[in-house]
């Protein structure tokens, strides 16, 4: 039996989404529910796999387009090609996950010498078919012939020769179709193609290849997309926006996407393409425009809008056509949203009773929470007048220099991942996606709130004011007017994206408040979440973000993060530096009182809530200066030669630091220094407890890879407890993380002398895959494109390598001490499918930065959802 192929509009729908991609899956279902859908078929996904791995098209593909070109054509009542009534179509790529921009499109495909003519008895309107016909020659010439967009726009000023493109008639038109034709023939070395059925052929395999364009490389790269999904093809009959003043063209949301409102919302164009919209390169109008313009089709829309979110109970962000007043939808998918949008969405659709907790809860995209944490703009730094106001059209604020290309943009990043840059452009097209996530906002002069600028950087998280038409944009001198000021290359500005005001300079930005909303959909989450969340933090501050955003203790406190304080730096260098086991504790007693304060600032914070403490972990030398001013002035101030400072550095150099004097090994050699620590620990503890709180220490020691290194290192922490009288009067155990592979692989070991394990899953990364972690990020990105590994495994778990030494190691603990706490304190502990992970395994919780601390909340709840479907 011949596979299947091709599907016409109506036998799929959105259970097909991986087979036929979100469009064309979408398209079948709004045909099954009655909406009016312009008729078409959907070549899958999988034939573009094959084809692009293949370099041929399946055997039966082409007869069963061929059989559905008919159906198509009897459906219309018109043919390919017919210089009566011909047959047009839109080519459209769509995957499984929404790529917008990243790939080809051809539309008005079916123009030939002989079509244009039936077009125009068709439509009535000479000057409409040949402008048809010259759009498609263009848009075919680029995206399926490869020539350069720029040459047809040469051709056509060069006829319009100062007009505008609305003055041209058909005499004018007919000339730029010829100019094209010669220049295609140039070109490509052969004609431009008459055959509607060789165009069609033609096409599909340029949206194929789009899957493997760099733009839609990067998307997928940027957003976690896998590479083998492919694209579907979605061809599908044309109708027209174009054909005078009462058609047109727009996308809209069935609610705000920015703020989440429940409004039907959107933008159009009269007299126009879809592209028209979309492209920004007009500004178009906004739907209150349209209840006035054309009260029946906004009538129309407001009840497709109920429709759609019944069927597909989500937000979503539908195209659409209005062909001599009569309206058609041309696709419908999830929306792209804020995060502050996406909260709200979530719990109005429950209280809408659309959505069940769990569904609304399993519609959020855990790193999409990070939106809702960005600073914003302090309204109390904006003094004098913004230089420009355009579009509101992602919230957020973005504070950086100019720049405009996004070439630059990219480049600088590269070079300096610490620069704040913001992209300012005319508009943007998908080909600036690396400059668009290089930058922390863009600022675009045309487009709307549905511009590719709009929509790109609402996903991404990024502030964008769109639309801004106060500003004219000179990308090639590397500047921008705004009235009298102008912006160069280099200046700051800032951008307030939930007001579209632009300001010269740099703007102080605050800490965002979370809504009511946020809270009622945390409450969803820690009620369904299994895992507890912690946090990693070092100071009050920090515990006290943390525990707001819904920490259930420290997870991990690095001490040596005290130790660099300036006012403590120099007792570490004395102590470093200390010849003597005497002069050493002497160092080290002056530290004591100070990491004892430091402890009781978080028993303050944490009252009652678990704090792990790693005692000291990263080599020594990272504590001496390095530069000749700052030894010679440490000399000084301690009153020894800077001769001596130098040769304790090259005593203390390695060629691999990660793997050497650090972490328990310091306290093999130096135990004066664990016990210090210790000590500081539980007075901190006791003096806590007597001021009315109550401390929970876990006392943690890294870099353990043989149990024998525990329990020297326990000996001291007990014996300072014994000496202390701490025993039956604070709740501490002690414990270890798990970095080095051996103490994964002898974990049923260390389990019988440790009260807890923690992985630290950056070094276990970087043991474990053999990867220096200050390296690999010169090689580990083209091991992603090449998809040796499937993301970055610093940035999420690599779960068939580094993931199974956690399995072995959780299941050979918990063999001998079945309920030994386990967690996770590497920054993986903040990201979504780690966390995720890190349930299906076990483990009883994870630890992440005070701004994840949220975003790991959700995940750990979406993963127990997850385990009981």
């Amino acid at each position: 039996m011949t596979q299947k192929y091709v599907y016409f509009f109506g036998e799929g729908d959105t259970s097909d989404k991986k087979l036929l991609g979100g469009k064309g899956a979408n398209l079948g279902s709004m045909t099954k529910i009655g909406l009016p859908v312009p008729p078409g078929f959907t070549i899958t996904a999988k034939v573009c796999i094959e084809v692009n791995r293949t370099k041929k098209w399946p055997d039966g593909l082409l007869k069963q387009i061929e059989e559905n070109v008919k159906r198509l054509e009897k459906k219309m009542n018109k043919h390919f090609g017919d210089n009566e009534n011909p047959l047009l179509v839109s080519v459209r790529s769509g995957a499984a996950v929404s790529m917008p921009g990243m790939m080809d499109t051809v539309l008005n495909l079916g123009l030939n010498d002989e079509a244009v003519e039936g077009l125009a008895k068709q439509s009535g309107d000479d000057r409409f078919a040949w402008d048809s016909y010259r759009r498609f020659i263009q848009m075919f010439g680029d995206v399926v012939m490869g020539i350069e967009h720029a040459r047809f726009e040469h051709e056509l000023e060069r006829v319009k020769n100062g007009r505008q493109d609305t003055d041209l008639d058909v005499s004018d038109l007919r000339k730029v179709v010829d100019a094209y034709k010669v220049l295609v023939r140039k070109e490509a070395g052969k004609l431009f193609p008459q055959d509607p059925m060789e165009q069609l052929k033609m096409s599909v395999d340029a949206v194929f290849n789009s899957w493997d364009n760099k733009r839609a490389i990067t998307y997928r790269r940027l957003n976690g997309i896998p590479d083998d999904l492919g694209t579907a093809v979605n061809v599908q009959a044309m109708v027209f926006g174009n054909l005078g003043w009462d058609s047109g063209t727009g996308v809209g949301f069935t609610r705000n996407p920015a703020t989440g409102e429940n409004v039907l919302y959107g933008e159009y164009l009269m007299n126009a393409q879809g592209e028209d919209v979309v492209a920004g390169i007009r500004t178009p109008k906004h739907f209150e425009d349209m209840k006035k313009e054309m009260p029946e089709s906004y009538k129309q829309l407001q009840k497709i809008r109920e429709t759609l979110e019944r069927n597909y109970k989500d937000m979503q962000d539908f195209e659409f056509t209005i062909e001599n007043g009569k309206l058609y939808m041309l696709q419908t998918r999830d929306g792209k949203r804020t995060a502050a949008a996406a909260v709200k969405i979530a719990v109005d659709m429950v209280k809408e009773k659309l959505l069940t907790e769990d569904e609304a809860i399993m519609k959020m995209k855990p790193e999409q929470l990070d939106q809702l944490l960005h600073k914003q703009i302090d309204p109390e730094s904006k003094k004098g007048t913004p230089i420009a106001k355009g579009l509101p059209a992602s919230p957020g604020a973005a504070v950086g220099k100019a720049v405009f290309t996004a070439e630059e943009a990219a480049a600088i990043k590269e070079k300096n991942p610490k620069e704040k840059l913001v992209l300012v452009r005319t508009e943007t097209s998908p080909e600036d996606i690396e400059g668009m996530n290089a930058a922390e906002g863009i600022l675009t002069a045309r487009g709307g709130m549905t511009s590719h600028a709009a929509v790109v950087a609402r996903g991404m998280g990024k502030c964008c004011v769109a639309g801004c038409d106060g500003i004219n944009v000179d990308e090639k001198a590397g500047r921008f007017r705004a009235g009298d000021t102008v912006i160069k290359a280099g200046d700051v500005i800032s951008l307030d994206g939930s007001t579209g005001e632009v300001y010269k300079g740099a703007l102080n930005l605050v800490e965002p408040g979370i809504g009511g909303d946020f809270a009622v959909l945390m409450k969803w989450v820690d009620k369904r979440k299994r895992l507890s969340v912690k946090t990693n933090a070092d100071t009050p501050h920090d515990a006290q973000v943390a525990k707001d955003f819904g920490a259930e203790g420290i997870g991990l406190c690095r001490t040596e993060h005290m130790f660099f304080k300036p006012e403590r730096i120099m007792a570490v260098r004395e102590m470093i530096l200390s010849e003597t086991l005497d002069e050493r504790k002497k160092a080290l007693d002056k530290i004591r009182p100070m990491q004892k304060e430091d402890f009781k600032g978080l028993f303050k914070v944490m009252d009652g809530m678990p704090i792990i403490i790693r005692l000291l972990d990263p080599p020594l030398h990272e504590f001496l200066p390095h530069e000749e001013k700052e030894t010679k002035e440490v000399a000084d101030e301690m009153g020894i030669s800077p001769q001596k400072i130098k040769n304790t550095i090259k005593a203390l150099h390695e060629f691999n630091p990660m793997l050497g004097f650090r972490g328990c090994r310091l306290g093999v050699k130096y135990p004066e220094i664990n016990e210090m620590q210790a000590r500081a620990i539980f007075e901190a503890a006791l003096e806590s407890k007597k001021d009315g709180h109550k401390p929970i220490p876990y006392i943690e020691v890294p870099l353990v890879g043989n149990v024998k290194e525990f329990l020297l290192i326990r000996d001291i922490i007990e014996k300072v407890a014994d000496e202390l009288g701490v025993k039956g009067r604070i709740k501490y155990k002690i414990g270890t993380m798990i970095e080095v592979p051996r103490a994964a692989m002898t974990a049923d070991e260390i389990a019988k002398e440790a009260d807890f394990m923690s992985f630290g899953t950056n070094d276990l990364t970087q043991m474990g895959c053999g990867f220096s972690r200050d390296d690999a990020g010169k090689f580990l990105n083209i091991y992603v494109d090449k998809g040796i590994y499937e993301r970055d495994p610093f940035q999420s778990i690599d779960q068939s390598g580094v993931g199974r030494l956690m399995e072995y190691c959780i299941e050979h603990a918990r063999k001998v001490k079945p309920d030994i706490e386990i967690g996770i304190c590497g920054e993986h502990g903040g990201e979504a499918e780690s966390v995720k992970f890190c349930h299906r395994i076990g483990l009883n919780d994870v630890s992440c930065s005070p701004y994840r601390v949220p975003i790991a909340r959700l995940a750990a709840a979406q993963a127990a959802i997850e385990e009981k479907r």
